[in-house]
């Protein structure tokens, strides 16, 4: 499973890098590829860090950042369609990408939370 993720949170990364570089160079163009850029490289980045936690309190803070950074990129991604920049059809497979991984890391997150209880 964490080779699974890491393939697929650093496949989210350049795609959504690919979508970065392909949006029009205007101020919010290039202000949103900044940001979609940052914050999906850091989901990959961030959950290698993960992987690597000495502790259980270490994984549940770190895959908390993972988390607030896969959701910011959806942000960003549905940003991009409210504004008309880019058609919900266009980035359908990211905005679903970017739900299921928060889904499995807020699940991960809960259960590290109750076995740290334990």
């Amino acid at each position: 499973m964490t080779n699974d993720l890491k393939s697929r949170t650093k496949k989210f990364a350049h795609d959504c890098v690919k979508l970065a570089i392909s949006l029009p160079n205007t101020f919010l163009g290039n202000h949103i590829k900044g940001q979609l850029i940052r914050c999906s490289t850091s989901v990959a980045a961030n959950y290698r860090a993960t992987c690597l936690a000495q502790s259980k309190r270490s994984f549940i803070s770190k895959i908390s950042i993972v988390i607030e950074e896969v959701d910011e990129s959806y942000f960003w991604i549905e940003f991009l369609v409210d504004e008309q920049i880019i058609s919900r059809e266009n980035c359908k497979s990211l905005l679903n990408e970017a739900n299921q991984l928060t889904r499995i890391f807020i699940s991960s997150r809960k259960t590290a939370n109750l076995n740290s209880k334990n």
